[in-house]
């Protein structure tokens, strides 16, 4: 028995929010005080740095919820199978349901139980929860379900990554620019054929590393200080990553069995395109090698990053030829793998 992806659907939000669209935010430095650059230079920097140049917002109305029963559907229809005969919802996302314009997360009833309903799914054996676990979760949920079919609790399972980032975010705060809103979702199911998941990695660093991101005021000091917004340490997280994820991106092919070269494609978290690109030079460089040409395949320039959305809509774009010069075939390994809060670090190698 192998473990497949089977079918792969997403949803893109329609608003798209482009790096000038920031030119009128006041951006503060973190006392509050007057940021000294004009936006024209902020957001001249911040593309060099992320490499984003648009992003993707929900629209009014529109929830996480409601993305991810879109993803879901066609995921599901892309599989061509029944939804009853799903075994688990596994639905990866931080915030839960956020209106617009709201101060408030909506997680009662989960996530996972809100888009089983929205799919119409009557099998009470159908059992859907929630993960949280930072960028890193729709990966997690992956590795999740591989272990329930591994262990004969499952044979069919919906994993979903959605986010609406959009809006825990401090419009004062020039990272703010980073974060998008999306929707992506895979079948997995235990199969016949060969390949599928090869193998997998998993580490929680939470001594020092707990709080690199977090929720905190906003820099504009006459706010609310009981509104809260998502925050980071950039400068740290960029530092961990680069320290952490490339030995995790290698014990993972290590237990695979699989060599270095044989890796098609690598789908890493859209998070920032300079520390991406990093990420994959220190991978080969632990094997004397050089990354090749378009080994890593991007979204993040015009989606931005949509947190445990991005690499499963990365997944869906690329397997169904939506980015420019990048394909995959029938029997090319990949290397899927994330890194987010918590400080949580997670890869899969995988065998179409």
């Amino acid at each position: 028995m192998t473990i497949k992806i089977t079918g792969s659907g997403s949803y893109i939000p329609t608003e798209t929010i482009t790096n000038n669209d920031f030119s009128s935010h006041v951006f503060l430095n973190e006392d509050g005080t007057s940021f000294p650059l004009s936006n024209d230079v902020i957001t001249e920097k911040f593309y060099g740095i992320t490499g984003i140049e648009e992003r993707k917002y929900a629209h009014t109305g529109f929830q996480t919820s409601d993305m991810a029963t879109i993803a879901a559907k066609r995921a599901i229809e892309n599989a061509n199978i029944d939804p009853e005969t799903l075994d688990y919802i596994i639905f990866a996302h931080n915030f839960g349901d956020v209106k617009k314009g709201a101060i408030q997360g909506d997680m009662l009833p989960s996530l996972a139980s809100k888009t089983k309903h929205n799919l119409g799914i009557k099998n009470p054996k159908c059992v859907a929860y929630d993960v949280l676990f930072g960028c890193p979760g729709w990966v997690e949920g992956m590795i999740q379900a591989t272990a329930f079919i591994k262990a004969g609790m499952a044979k069919k399972c919906l994993i979903i990554g959605a986010e609406t980032l959009s809006r825990v975010v401090d419009p004062h705060d020039r990272d703010s620019m980073i974060y998008s809103d999306g929707a992506g979702a895979t079948i997995l199911e235990a199969s016949d054929e060969n390949g599928g998941v090869l193998s997998h990695e998993s580490a929680s660093f939470t001594y020092e590393e707990a709080n690199y991101l977090f929720f905190g005021n906003s820099y504009n000091k006459e706010h609310d200080p009981n509104v809260r917004y998502i925050k980071m340490h950039g400068r740290k997280i960029y530092e961990f990553a680069l320290s952490n994820v490339p030995k995790a991106m290698a014990a993972c092919l290590d237990a695979s069995g699989i060599k270095i070269d044989q890796i098609k494609k690598i789908l890493i978290h859209q998070a920032n395109e300079k520390m991406d690109e990093a990420i994959i030079q220190r991978f080969y460089k632990l094997y004397n090698q050089t990354p090749p040409e378009g080994i890593m395949p991007m979204t993040i320039h015009k989606l931005g990053n949509s947190s445990v959305a991005t690499v499963p809509t990365l997944y869906d774009a690329l397997l169904k030829g939506e980015i420019e010069n990048q394909e995959i075939h029938k029997g090319d390994i990949i290397l899927f793998a994330s890194v987010g809060a918590g400080m949580n670090i997670n890869a899969i190698v995988y065998q179409l």
